[in-house]
């Protein structure tokens, strides 16, 4: 069999009715759908993935810090031994800040008050960032199916426009439209489910993060206040005492 006998065999076998030849007769439009729906996918999945990580990391940087922190002579030296863009480091460091910080108040502020104040500011920004993006998977999962659905409108609608020219409704005529419009309904739903499947999954996630650091803000607030006299239960024991970079207030009569 010759090359040109070749070529035109695969042209008669190839589907007229696949995404591709969908998206040449659809025009432009087609396309606008197409590529709209694809970007949205793909950002989608890319948020997926770097919160996925971002989670795990801040859980693995917990279990460290459960094992290894407590166990510390100072909490600057506590803090030494978490790694440096870790949050609960910058919880640690937000905290001996406020302590350092209280004494130059000119107002008496408690300074129980104080550094729970800026324990809960790091908190809020920590969990702030780890909210990054769940709006787009938001926005994807809502919108995408309208993308689709303004796709299929368009080859219901040209389907109707060759029906109408042709005087009657032959399967040839309408197949094509009818196959665009139904691709762009299967492409819309592919780009939403996984962006709402993750997104519920990545604030569930969320929550468990925050209530992490939360926990670990307590424990950090209670030393600092109490002179390392609040211990923390770790893995059945109680954690030996931390010294601040200061002396805990004096309690008033």
């Amino acid at each position: 069999m010759t090359a040109p006998a070749v070529a035109g065999a695969a042209a008669a076998t190839a589907n007229p009715y696949g995404l591709m030849a969908a998206l040449e007769q659809g025009g432009a439009m087609a396309w606008g759908v197409f590529i709209t729906l694809v970007v949205m996918s793909a950002a989608s999945w890319y948020v997926m993935f770097v919160k996925v990580i971002e989670q795990q990391k801040i859980l693995n940087q917990a279990k460290r810090t459960r094992a290894t922190f407590w166990g510390n002579p100072t909490l600057k030296d506590g803090a030494a031994k978490l790694d440096k863009n870790s949050a609960f480091r910058q919880l640690v460091d937000d905290g001996l800040r406020a302590q350092e910080q209280h004494g130059k108040l000119e107002d008496h502020v408690d300074q129980s008050e104080w550094i729970a104040d800026s324990l809960n500011r790091s908190q809020a920004a920590i969990n702030a960032k780890l909210a990054t993006g769940l709006a787009l998977l938001a926005t994807v999962g809502s919108v995408a199916p309208f993308v689709g659905l303004y796709g299929t409108v368009i080859g219901i609608y040209r389907a109707l426009i060759k029906i109408g020219a042709a005087g009657q409704a032959s399967i040839d005529a309408v197949a094509g439209p009818v196959g665009e419009a139904l691709i762009m309904t299967a492409l819309g739903l592919a780009a939403a489910v996984p962006a709402v499947i993750f997104y519920n999954w990545l604030v569930r996630r969320n929550k468990v993060v925050a209530e992490q650091i939360g926990a670990f803000a307590a424990d950090l607030h209670g030393y600092m206040v109490s002179g390392g006299a609040l211990k923390p239960q770790i893995a059945g024991r109680t954690a030996p005492a931390l010294k601040a970079s200061s002396p805990a207030p004096t309690p008033k009569a």
